[in-house]
C-alpha cells in the first residue's frame, strides 16, 4: 500500500509553503501527496432549506474558484514529479482532515499556523489545534512566520573579485 502524506491547505500566505515542504517530505519518504481543502459549510446551508438564489449561485462560485486553485497547485506538483492528488471537502476543518487521514492511512499531516496569538486561541481555538490534539499520526505544523517575500535578486558585474 501506498504511503500517504496529508498537505491540510486554505489558500492563505502560508500555503506555498505547506505545499512546498508537504512535497518535499513526499519526495523523501517515497509518499504520494494529498492535497486536502475543506470549505467550511455555510449557515444557510446546514438546515433543510434551500437558501436564497443569490447565496447559492455564491457559494457554488467560490467552491468552483477554490477547485480550480487546487488542481493548480496539483498540476505543478504533478510537473515536479511529485505523485500529487487533490481533495475538496466540505464540513468542519479539524474534523474533516482527521477523517481524510484516518480513511487514507495518512503517514504524516503537513499543516499551517496562522500565529494568531494567545487570547484568540484561547477563544476561538484553531483547526491547528484541532489536528494536533486528535491525529493518530504526526503533524508537522509550517508556522506564519517562517513565509517571507522571495529573495532580492543580486546582480553582481564580471569586475568585481569574488574571491576572499
Amino acid at each position: 500500500m501506498a504511503r500517504n502524506i496529508i498537505a491540510a491547505i486554505d489558500f492563505s500566505d502560508v500555503t506555498d509553503t505547506v505545499v512546498a515542504r508537504a512535497a518535499e517530505l513526499a519526495e523523501a519518504m517515497g509518499s504520494r501527496l494529498w492535497l486536502i481543502h475543506v470549505a467550511t459549510p455555510q449557515p444557510d446551508f446546514m438546515g433543510y432549506e434551500v437558501g436564497p438564489v443569490y447565496i447559492r449561485d455564491s457559494v457554488a462560485q467560490q467552491l468552483r474558484t477554490q477547485h480550480q486553485h487546487l488542481h493548480r497547485i496539483r498540476q505543478s506538483l504533478l510537473n515536479q514529479g511529485v505523485d500529487a492528488r487533490a481533495m475538496l471537502v466540505s464540513g468542519l476543518p479539524a474534523r474533516k482532515i482527521l477523517g481524510e487521514a484516518d480513511r487514507l492511512e495518512a503517514t504524516l499531516i503537513v499543516m499551517g499556523s496562522h500565529g494568531h496569538g494567545a487570547l484568540f486561541n484561547l477563544l476561538m481555538g484553531t483547526v491547528c489545534n484541532g489536528v494536533l490534539r486528535k491525529s493518530r499520526c504526526p503533524v508537522v505544523v509550517v508556522p506564519a512566520r517562517t513565509v517571507q517575500p522571495p529573495p532580492q535578486t543580486v546582480q553582481v558585474g564580471a569586475s568585481e573579485n569574488l574571491g576572499g
